[in-house]
């Protein structure tokens, strides 16, 4: 049975808080009230688009008749560096509005640490200098660890800042900006651009740039009832472990999750992630209810040998108690055939499945339209890139991951694009709690 002061836990927030319950023998589950029905889901025209332009088939009907809803929120939609990224600055404020408005169920924020060792959202600890404005903040630019310098003939742009190099409220203090560099620039101003031809700078308006604290009272205070994803950032060779001598990993992810118990967010909301297993395993022992749905990001396939001893690895992974891996889309899906005009499940999703092991993967909509991704060599598609030539196909990937593989949730950098089809297929998502069996105080 669960525990007793976890039940109690529970019991004191559905008392403060519209939280809805279900308890058996076995575990607690902490499922979503009903949202308010005045927020109204709004997915804009792209996933329209995208139906419009499948080939004709019972797929194409099957989404063509949900065009007129009804939607919700769905945890199937995850909102990958907030949900808006596909076209507003990551990790910021507008990007998490922008997700929840398209319906994600769960909202990322990447932790890293400041040199104050506060908690911020920013996927990497070493992006500022193409994710802000800090090179145009002289007094914060002259703190990087590597300064601008401009390109000349023989070498491109450079620079290189830290979240490390500076304070909690100096980070505050800067802008988002969609991650992006000019390699040729010769002055700050011009390093600020370079984005992708696909994605836009249309909202690149000194957006709102968050702390862990923060994302949890805006996504906490977001109608219509959102979890969390915080990922823990791995700390870069340019920001040695431990920090200034004294701050270790193991604190690092121990503070990551105290932030939301401290909050008094219920443990069941709360889907921490990262790409290292000890990070996952000491959630398992220090935080049991979040660690028993800690996501473990796999990034060890990327080339063919590091696929096939991945794959290997995932009944391992299971026994040690590790109940979600999430890699990658592309480590899920082959070629079907021998004129690689076909899109299966890998061996790889075959053996996550086997293993009993939930999958949640990324992202979706991160590679601008498919009819490029084989000439660009696009990371996502790189295992089946012959196999898509036309954004129709977007939705018969989804269909695969969804429908054939089983993914249990899927991150994406425009939330509406995967919340139109999880409410099509009525996809719910995971549930909170539902992985844990035994007592806890977290």
């Amino acid at each position: 049975m669960a525990g007793i002061a976890a039940t109690l836990a529970l019991a004191a927030l559905a008392a403060a808080a519209p939280l809805n319950i279900r308890q058996d023998d076995d575990h607690t589950e902490l499922l979503p009230p009903d949202g308010p029905t005045e927020y109204q889901i709004s997915y804009g025209p792209r996933p329209y688009y995208i139906v419009n332009d499948m080939m004709e088939g019972d797929l194409k009907d099957k989404l063509d008749q949900c065009k007129n809803g009804p939607f919700s929120v769905t945890s199937w939609s995850i909102g990958h560096r907030g949900g808006g990224t596909l076209q507003i600055p990551e990790e910021s404020a507008e990007s998490i509005r922008a997700g929840a408005r398209m319906g994600a169920g769960i909202l990322e924020c990447d932790v890293s640490f400041t040199s104050d060792l506060g908690l911020v959202c920013r996927h990497s600890l070493c992006d500022l200098h193409t994710t802000t404005d800090i090179l145009l903040r002289p007094e914060l630019a002259a703190k990087c660890t590597t300064p601008f310098t401009p390109a000349n003939e023989t070498s491109d742009a450079t620079a290189l800042c830290c979240t490390s190099d500076i304070t909690e409220a100096e980070f505050l203090s800067l802008c988002a900006k969609m991650d992006g560099f000019n390699s040729s620039a010769t002055t700050p101003e011009d390093y600020q651009h370079g984005i992708p031809s696909f994605r836009t700078e249309l909202y690149d308006t000194c957006a709102t740039t968050l702390s862990l604290s923060g994302y949890i009272d805006l996504v906490d205070g977001i109608p219509g009832y959102r979890n969390f994803t915080p990922e823990l950032k791995t700390p870069p060779a340019s920001v040695p472990m431990p920090f200034q001598g004294t701050y270790t990993q193991e604190q690092y992810a121990r503070d990551m999750l105290n932030t939301f118990l401290n909050k008094g967010i219920a443990p069941e909301r709360v889907w921490p992630q990262s790409f290292l297993p000890a990070d996952i395993y000491q959630w398992i022992n220090e935080f049991p209810i979040m660690g028993s749905q800690a996501v473990y990001l796999d990034e060890a396939g990327d080339t063919p040998e590091g696929l096939i001893n991945a794959t290997a690895r995932l009944p391992d992974l299971k026994a040690a108690g590790v109940n979600i891996i999430s890699p990658p889309f592309n480590y899920l899906l082959t070629y079907g055939d021998s004129n690689n005009d076909t899109i299966v499940p890998s061996d790889y999703a075959k053996a996550a499945n086997a293993a009993g092991l939930d999958i949640i993967s990324w992202s979706f909509e991160r590679s601008g339209p498919l009819d490029r991704v084989e000439a660009t060599e696009d990371y996502y598609y790189s295992t089946f890139a012959q196999a898509v030539s036309y954004d129709g196909q977007l939705y018969q990937v989804l269909d695969i991951l969804a429908n054939e593989i089983g993914v249990a949730a899927m991150f994406s950098d425009w939330s509406a694009t995967v919340g139109y089809f999880a409410n099509c297929f009525d996809l719910t998502g995971p549930v909170g709690g539902s992985y844990y069996n035994g007592s806890s105080n977290s």
